[in-house]
């Protein structure tokens, strides 16, 4: 069976398999299991099976059962559960996890129970997770429960987290899936999970069936959709931006707190993706709004600058600079050295946004001595400019800007002077980071 095979634990009732874990069925079985063979496996399950509903056991961890077993040595670590554990599954859902659609049907036919599930999970529960629509459509045409909950409190629905899937989502709801249900634990919608993700496909399917209503709904940790597709690890920035498009046009708050009182803008920000926080930011979001630590969004994305530089961190920096992010205190400017020591740009830019800063001998201490050869042009620079004094063009620059304030992005294109000019006064040019 597939890696999502189901594991039954029993701690004082034992299921007894019509085959147990090692009878010569089910090494045959798991041998073919692991070849892939569709046409042996559709032909030992048709020929060799008692009955269309055998409990199968692929594996059992009994190995208390044994006197003579050797102990693992996680038990002697603590760490293993004394419970006993088994692997239970039926032909369905075995043939439904690997797609064997003409075997789903013959077993269907020959009145197999779309909805056994004595590993914890429905046929449905594994095809749908697989992305195997034909199954999907079979299981639910013989009465598969749409909204039936696995052991772990999931739906087929939940499970459905694969970009080829999205035609399963669209067969439960079209059978009577509950859109908006939720998770047990987490307490997810479909729209968190697709969302998270990066499923682009699935969340228009689910906001055209009714997750609109509940398009702001917090799960247990108090994200919404909008959060889940901020701060995912699903996708690429281009449809997670998408996404967030989406999103705030069917009616999304991009400022609604999670539990750590941590916005939108916040979870963009700390995977460094300026092109999802200039959208947030032109939607009008605050842009030094604090979460529960008092942590900005500019603080995000100095954080987890070095995780991210394939991104650019500097882009990010510079959108928030620009929509009117107060800078770093400058007492704190040594924690900026020790996060963001192998982004000169990124220190540059941020050393241009005060109108003087001093710079102090032992903030050299915070960056290690790797880090300080690989850029010491700039660290030299940057160090010998303790008491100097800046130049008039830079201080006319931050005069500007400061007047202009979080309105710099707006107001800046469009005064009447050469595009070098405005480019300087918004940071974006390798020039403007020079330190003047």
């Amino acid at each position: 069976m597939s890696s999502r095979s189901y594991c039954c634990k029993r701690s004082s009732q034992i299921c007894r398999p019509d085959y147990p874990a090692g009878s010569l069925f089910v090494v045959r079985l798991k041998s073919l299991l692991a070849t892939g063979d569709e046409e042996a496996i559709t032909t030992l399950l048709k020929n060799q099976v008692k009955h269309v509903d055998a409990i199968i056991e692929l594996s059992n961890d009994d190995w208390m059962k044994e006197p003579t077993a050797p102990i693992p040595p996680q038990v002697l670590l603590g760490l293993w559960t004394l419970e006993y554990t088994q692997e239970l599954t039926t032909p369905l859902c075995i043939t439904s996890s690997r797609g064997y659609t003409e075997c789903v049907r013959y077993l269907l036919h020959r009145r197999a129970d779309p909805n056994a599930a004595p590993g914890g999970r429905s046929p449905l529960h594994e095809a749908c997770s697989m992305g195997h629509e034909g199954c999907v459509q079979l299981l639910l045409e013989y009465g598969a429960n749409p909204n039936r909950r696995s052991e772990d409190g999931l739906s087929p629905l939940h499970l459905c987290e694969r970009s080829d899937s999205v035609r399963c989502a669209e067969l439960l709801l079209q059978h009577g899936a509950l859109v908006n249900q939720t998770t047990e634990v987490m307490q997810d919608t479909s729209l968190h999970i697709a969302a998270r993700l990066g499923l682009l496909g699935h969340v228009d399917l689910y906001l055209r069936h009714g997750a609109i209503s509940f398009i702001n709904c917090k799960n247990l940790e108090g994200e919404t959709p909008l959060i889940a597709a901020c701060g995912g690890n699903g996708c690429d920035e281009d449809i997670r931006l998408q996404l967030c498009h989406l999103l705030l046009e069917k009616g999304a708050d991009p400022e609604v707190q999670d539990q750590q009182d941590r916005r939108p803008l916040h979870h963009a920000c700390r995977r460094a993706e300026h092109r999802l926080v200039e959208f947030l930011l032109a939607a009008g979001v605050d842009v030094n709004a604090a979460d529960y630590n008092g942590g900005s969004p500019l603080s995000c994305v100095l954080q987890s600058a070095e995780l991210y530089q394939e991104k650019r961190p500097y882009l990010t920096v510079c959108a928030l600079l620009n929509h009117g992010a107060r800078c770093v205190y400058p007492e704190a400017f040594g924690k900026v050295l020790r996060c963001c020591s192998e982004l000169p740009d990124v220190i540059a830019l941020l050393y241009n946004s005060y109108l003087s800063l001093q710079v102090y001998s032992k903030w050299k201490q915070d960056i290690p001595e790797n880090v300080f050869q690989a850029h010491q042009s700039f660290y030299t620079t940057f160090f010998s400019l303790s008491g100097t004094v800046r130049s008039l063009q830079h201080l006319c620059r931050f005069t500007l800007r400061k007047h202009f304030n979080s309105q710099c992005c707006h107001l800046i294109p469009l005064l009447p002077v050469p595009t070098a000019i405005k480019d300087y006064l918004l940071l974006t040019t390798e020039q403007s980071v020079g330190l003047l």
